[in-house]
């Protein structure tokens, strides 16, 4: 593919991004291209090397902020009408209303599950903690000569500090699904901003 072949395309896949942004980025790979041909690359050796069209679109996507993304899209191609003005405003208490719903069971939705992740950190803390407290109990009836209360606090120590090991694992597990969950999500919503142009 030559250096043209590839601007295109990836002008087209980052269609519906601030013109700016785009022309910024184009301005960027352009540079590098013709930098790598300098240093005696050809012309297809250097687009392969910029790497693959979508991975870009993806990468470059993904580092513009939403609120950019969606005050570039929201932003009128064309004056409204008057009676596209009046059926808005007559249908904005159910519009605005369905939307202020939905926004408020996503973000429940979402608040619920990082609400989850820190519960189950708290009971993790808490086997540690507990773990902890009946190690220094059982010493403490072990010195007293509370042998068997002390012996049995100390293997319920341990069998809690195992608990808390495994349960750490979950956390850990969890809460990393949570994080990239949310970046799934982060740029499902930011695809909903991108105006997708076929590529020629």
């Amino acid at each position: 593919m030559g250096k043209q072949e590839f601007l295109d395309r990836l002008r087209g896949a980052l269609a519906g991004l601030p013109l700016e942004d785009i022309e910024e980025r184009l301005t960027f790979y352009s540079e590098m291209i013709d930098d790598r041909m300098e240093d005696g690359l050809s012309e297809a050796e250097a687009v392969a090397q910029a790497g693959s069209v979508e991975e870009i679109a993806a990468e470059i996507t993904g580092s513009i902020p939403l609120p950019k993304l969606v005050k570039e899209r929201i932003r009128p191609k064309r004056r409204l009408a008057a009676w596209e003005i009046i059926l808005l405003v007559l249908g904005s208490p159910i519009w605005v209303s369905l939307l202020i719903a939905l926004f408020a069971v996503v973000l429940s939705l979402y608040i619920v599950l990082w609400a989850l992740i820190v519960s189950l950190w708290a009971v993790d803390v808490a086997l540690f903690a507990a773990a902890l407290g009946c190690i220094v109990a059982g010493v403490l009836l072990l010195v007293r000569g509370a042998s068997l209360t002390g012996l049995a606090l100390i293997c319920a120590s341990l069998v809690l500090a195992g608990l808390g090991i495994f349960l750490c694992f979950g956390c850990i597990g969890a809460s990393k699904g949570a994080a990239a969950l949310t970046a799934r999500l982060t740029r499902k919503i930011k695809s909903l901003f991108v105006r997708k142009e076929a590529v020629k």
